[in-house]
C-alpha cells in the first residue's frame, strides 16, 4: 500500500496534546524563504500559500508538555486562514503563555533532524480557541476560523 506524499490526517487535539498545549508568542505570517542572492536581486518574501486549501499560512509556536524527548517540547503549529488568527487570552497579566485548543487539526508525516533522521509530523490547524476550564472565561474567536476545514480531509 503506498500512501501519497503530502497526505494528511485528521485529528483530535487531545490525542496530539493529552495534557493540552499553550501558545508561547505571537502568531506570524508563514513565510517562504528568500536567499541573499535573491533579496540582493530585489526579490520580497510572500506570505505561504497552502497548496490543498488555497488559504495563507500562519504560524505558531506551541509547548507541549506531555512530550518526553526535548527536542518535542516545543512545535510548530501551521494555521490555514484567510486572516490572521487571534490567539486566547494569556492566562497571567505579564506571560506569554496561552492555552489553547486547536480545532481541525491534521498531521502529515515528516523525515526530520538533519545528520540523524526521525519521524516527525507537520501539524495544522484551521482554527484555535481557549480550552474549557482555562482561567479566564471569555470565549476567543477567530472569525476566519474554519474557513477551510471542509477542505482538510486526508486524501
Amino acid at each position: 500500500m503506498a500512501v501519497p506524499r503530502g497526505t494528511r490526517f485528521e485529528i483530535e487535539h487531545d490525542i496530539v496534546f493529552p495534557e493540552g498545549a499553550a501558545i508561547v508568542g505571537p502568531v506570524t505570517p508563514d513565510m517562504e524563504y528568500v536567499s541573499n542572492e535573491d533579496k540582493a536581486r530585489g526579490k520580497q518574501p510572500k506570505q505561504k500559500i497552502d497548496e490543498q486549501t488555497g488559504l495563507p499560512q500562519w504560524k505558531v509556536t506551541v509547548t507541549d508538555p506531555s512530550a518526553e524527548k526535548d527536542r518535542d517540547k516545543s512545535v510548530t503549529v501551521t494555521l490555514l486562514d484567510r486572516v490572521q488568527p487571534v490567539p486566547p487570552p494569556a492566562v497571567m497579566q505579564g506571560f506569554d503563555f496561552r492555552p489553547v485548543l486547536f480545532e481541525g487539526l491534521t498531521v502529515e508525516p515528516r523525515v526530520m533532524g538533519e545528520k540523524f533522521k526521525y519521524q516527525g509530523w507537520a501539524l495544522r490547524a484551521t482554527g484555535m480557541r481557549e480550552p474549557k476550564g482555562a482561567t479566564n472565561s471569555r470565549p476567543t474567536q477567530n472569525k476566519g476560523a474554519g474557513q477551510g476545514s471542509s477542505e482538510q480531509k486526508a486524501a
